[in-house]
C-alpha cells in the first residue's frame, strides 16, 4: 500500500517537473492532432497586468463570463483565457488564410 502511494507521488512531482511545450491542435481526415507551435504564450498563472507589459494591449478583450469569471483576450496569433486575473491558458490561433488578389 505505502509503495502505492509513494508511486503515484513519484508520478505527479514528474509531471510537475515536466517541461512545458506549446502545440497546436490540428484536424487532418478527420482526426484531432497536435502540431508543435512556435508562438509564445503567457505561462499558466500570470497576472493580467504582467501580460499586458510582456504581449502589450489585446486585440480584444471579451467580458467575464460564468462562475468563477473566465475572461478571454485575442492577441495575433493567440487567445489568453484568465480565471479572476491570472492565466489559466494560452492557446495558438489558426492560421488565417491569405486573400486572393
Amino acid at each position: 500500500m505505502r509503495s502505492a502511494i509513494l508511486a503515484g507521488g513519484l508520478a505527479l512531482v514528474c509531471l510537475g517537473l515536466a517541461p512545458v511545450t506549446r502545440a497546436e491542435t490540428i484536424v487532418v481526415d478527420d482526426q484531432v492532432q497536435l502540431r508543435q507551435s512556435g508562438i509564445e504564450t503567457p505561462a499558466r498563472g500570470s497576472s493580467m497586468k504582467s501580460v499586458e507589459a510582456r504581449f502589450g494591449a489585446p486585440e480584444t478583450r471579451h467580458a467575464a463570463v460564468g462562475k468563477p469569471p473566465i475572461t478571454r483576450w485575442d492577441y495575433p496569433g493567440f487567445s489568453v483565457y484568465f480565471e479572476y486575473d491570472h492565466v489559466v491558458h494560452a492557446v495558438a490561433s489558426a492560421p488565417q488564410p491569405a486573400s486572393a488578389p
